[in-house]
């Protein structure tokens, strides 16, 4: 036994025993009704000296023996509530140094109880035992301290074990350090999620400590730790086998080496995201790539010094990647793409995203939809050499194609907008386009084609060539349409979405017309009228429409949950027309910068307020401060923006 004395007190009389407490020292202890809590008094010096007692006069490896004894986490918990020392001693406790300090007393009481009920209920069981590791914890900015963190190891190991712990640093000098990854190190061996963000002052040493005491270790997220090297991930793939999502992001010292570790010994890795991280090349991507090829599904590489190498051996290796994604990768070449697409193993890529790629071209792009038989989603952003031609061939290539969005691609016009549209077949559900500036309008109709029964969202942001004869031309193709964005199109008019609106044969669901300037009440009317019974959601911010247009709406659309009419020439009579009309189920209610909505409304936005969750009155310079106030009693359930 590694107890300090097993054979019982060495005093048999116990109250002789305080007098030698002091070596080299007189003790004496006047007489005193309650003995048990007078106070020493030490002759030193020639005088007698008081001293306070106190357990604080042990030291560390007393306490920590004491602490290590107690029944079980509770009496633990308590202890470490005492002060700071008190804390951090409980908190190196490993649970493998715990000990199981039961007296024979003890253990005869407990097979006593086993006998006659027949077991052992969940009172008797030791509340200590490490749990699965479900609680979460998080600590953000100047919360994030080693007190903090010792606190939880202490706190959770009796609760069920943590699973997950996320710290978002701050510049705080009393930051997170390695003695708090330590705690947690010792008291969590359930660990399964670590993410460490904005911690300069974290480094090799504490991350070691988590990969020497977190065996089960599954996700690992390193962002912006400049104090963390190849070292860490070293030992964490030394520790932690069943690592299966790394995400690196802002690590300047973290590079090929620690890639390498990690590649040899985490064969479940599922998930890896590296980001702005200079020390990595193409070794280190390719040992990822290559000792994960049938097991690594999600690959996302931004701001890196990789070349064409990776890529080809992405598109040889990736065998069960589903996800992908490629980000300002300014090395990278055409030829880069044209050896991925053509590598024929990303025959299970699902999710494509590719921005701010230089070597991103249209014989690239029919390359990969060629080489990507199940490619179902496809994001273009910032790529200037892809052209309609590049577009065009790889929607004849990717016939599972479902979703396309594109972004900031000024070399696609409406011809590829059209292109696209007609050849991806007949899965295609979700079309993008956004600040797309080479799009213009079409100067004559398109001949007789076949129609995108497949089709249900269709969405134009910030398009200004997009015009009402591009709106016409869809209308006769895409009828099924269910969510329709047009947002900041100046130059559609009535004339072009009334068609658009007419041929939606399905009824449509979500409707945003936000920044369309010179759409006017009649487009309202005829939403309401023929989508009314369908209609959830409803944005017309900037729009010119008046009071009618709510008219309308709170007639025809019962299923609305969501309007916004935010800058519109709305008075108080429509808002009443809202409340007074059968009452539709609105949520979100948004009339910011209507200024001629004044006081008046108080009482319809009250009735209005006995569904809503959410109303926005900024910028409406007629609504007093009192009458918000007011408001704001009435609804306590509803959160009001003024």
């Amino acid at each position: 036994s590694d107890d300090f004395c097993p054979g019982g007190s060495i005093y048999p009389n116990l109250k002789e025993s305080s007098l030698f407490l002091y070596p080299n020292q007189d003790v004496y202890f006047p007489p005193c009704k309650r003995y048990r809590i007078s106070a020493p008094f030490i002759f030193a010096g020639g005088k007698f000296e008081q001293k306070k007692p106190s357990i604080e006069v042990l030291p560390d490896e007393c306490l920590f023996e004491i602490f290590r004894r107690l029944p079980g986490g509770k009496e633990r918990s308590t202890c470490a509530c005492v002060s700071k020392r008190w804390l951090t001693l409980v908190s190196n406790i490993r649970r493998d140094e715990i000990s199981d300090n039961k007296t024979p007393q003890a253990s005869d009481l407990e097979h006593e109880n086993t006998d006659k009920k027949g077991g052992v209920s969940s009172e008797d069981v030791d509340s200590d035992v490490e749990g699965d590791g479900y609680l979460s914890r998080s600590l953000d900015g100047k919360k994030a301290t080693d007190i903090r963190l010792a606190s939880i190891a202490v706190g959770t190991a009796s609760r069920g074990g943590l699973g997950k712990l996320f710290i978002r640093g701050s510049k705080s000098r009393h930051g997170v350090t390695t003695v708090g990854l330590r705690a947690i190190s010792r008291g969590c061996p359930s660990l399964r999620v670590l993410s460490l963000w904005n911690l300069s002052s974290v480094g090799d040493e504490g991350l070691c400590e988590i990969a020497n005491g977190c065996h089960q270790l599954e996700k690992l997220d390193l962002c912006h730790c400049p104090s963390i090297t190849d070292k860490s991930l070293l030992a964490v793939a030394k520790g932690c086998p069943n690592l299966t999502d790394l995400t690196i992001e802002g690590c300047a010292n973290i590079g090929n080496e620690g890639l390498q570790a990690i590649a040899r010994s985490c064969p479940n890795l599922k998930s890896v995201s590296i980001k702005d991280c200079p020390l990595v090349g193409d070794q280190g991507v390719a040992s990822l790539l290559s000792s994960a090829s049938y097991s690594l599904t999600k690959v996302k590489l931004q701001a890196l010094n990789i070349t064409d190498v990776s890529l080809a051996v992405i598109g040889h290796y990736g065998k069960a990647v589903t996800d992908l994604s490629l980000t300002s990768l300014p090395n990278v070449s055409e030829k880069g793409f044209w050896v991925m697409g053509n590598g024929h193993g990303l025959q299970k890529l699902k999710s494509f995203t590719v921005t701010s790629c230089r070597g991103a071209t249209d014989s690239g792009l029919e390359a990969v939809g060629k080489g990507c038989p199940n490619l179902k989603q496809l994001c273009l952003s910032k790529c200037p050499f892809v052209s309609d031609k590049g577009l065009s061939s790889l929607a004849k290539a990717a016939s599972s194609l479902e979703c396309l969005q594109l972004e900031e691609c000024h070399r696609i016009s409406q011809f590829g907008f059209f292109c696209s549209l007609i050849n991806c077949g007949a899965k295609l559900k979700v079309i993008s386009f956004a600040n797309c500036l080479g799009i213009k309008d079409l100067n004559s109709g398109l001949p007789p084609l076949s129609p995108c029964e497949s089709l249900r969202s269709l969405s134009i942001h910030n398009c200004p060539g997009f015009g009402d004869a591009s709106l016409f031309a869809l209308g006769k193709l895409c009828p099924q349409l269910q969510h329709v964005e047009l947002c900041g199109l100046h130059g559609i008019t009535d004339a072009g979405v009334l068609p658009l609106l007419e041929s939606c044969e399905a009824g449509l669901l979500k409707v945003n017309l936000s920044g369309c300037v010179n759409l006017s009440d009649k487009v309202v009317q005829t939403i309401s009228n023929l989508h009314g019974w369908t209609l959830e959601l409803l944005n017309l911010d900037g729009c010119k429409i008046s009071d009618t247009s709510l008219v309308a709406i709170a007639e025809n659309c019962q299923l609305l949950t969501d309007l916004d009419i935010s800058k519109c020439t709305i008075t108080d009579s429509g808002i009443a027309a809202l409340a007074h009309f059968n009452p539709i189920n609105l949520q979100i209610l948004s009339v910011s910068g209507c200024s001629m909505v004044s006081d008046k409304s108080l009482p319809s936005l009250g009735k209005l307020g006995e569904t809503l969750l959410g109303l926005n009155l900024q910028q409406c310079k007629a609504i007093s401060s009192r009458a918000v106030a007011l408001l704001t009693e009435q609804l306590w359930r509803c959160d009001i923006l003024f």
